[in-house]
């Protein structure tokens, strides 16, 4: 025995459906294994994976404009102004840290919202603020007043 006169296990190799080649072949008749009408019992029938058969296609059906970004950060933007506002009005205590919590409470952020401090305005009194951010001009300004800036780490 050598590599020349080696054969192939029994069944091992199946021969070719060879399709429409008379009903002696086993694959003949009028639908030639195609089963009955339709467009892919067709000569040359070849349809795409994303034909959907004449439904709208998906990639019509979808929007194309716009992006929603799912990781977006939002935050409730307060002023200086509105600050010192809530000082003057006596709903926040100067001499204690001003804390989300207490803009809650005072009625300027909701629950669970991220804050953070813009420096649109002016500061007379000396604040301790904690908040999620702070713009460089807020902070610039809180620190002139003589108060204190810090950041949360949500």
């Amino acid at each position: 025995m050598n590599l020349s006169n080696l054969k192939h296990a029994e069944g091992a190799r199946r021969k070719r459906k060879r399709i429409g080649r008379g009903v002696g072949s086993g694959y003949g008749g009028h639908s030639s294994t195609k089963g009955t009408k339709g467009q892919k019992s067709r000569s040359g029938a070849k349809i795409p994976a994303w034909f959907e058969g004449g439904q709208m296609p998906l990639q019509r059906r979808v929007p194309k404009f716009g992006f929603k970004n799912p990781f977006r950060k939002t935050y409730r933007a307060i002023n200086l102004t509105r600050l010192a506002a809530l000082v003057e009005a006596g709903r926040l205590d100067p001499a204690q840290e001003i804390t989300p919590a207490l803009l809650v409470e005072a009625g300027a952020a909701r629950d669970g919202e991220r804050v953070k401090i813009l420096g649109s305005g002016t500061l007379e009194v000396a604040l301790n603020v904690s908040a999620h951010a702070f713009s460089a001009s807020a902070k610039e300004k809180i620190e002139a007043a003589g108060g204190r800036t810090t950041v949360i780490q949500p």
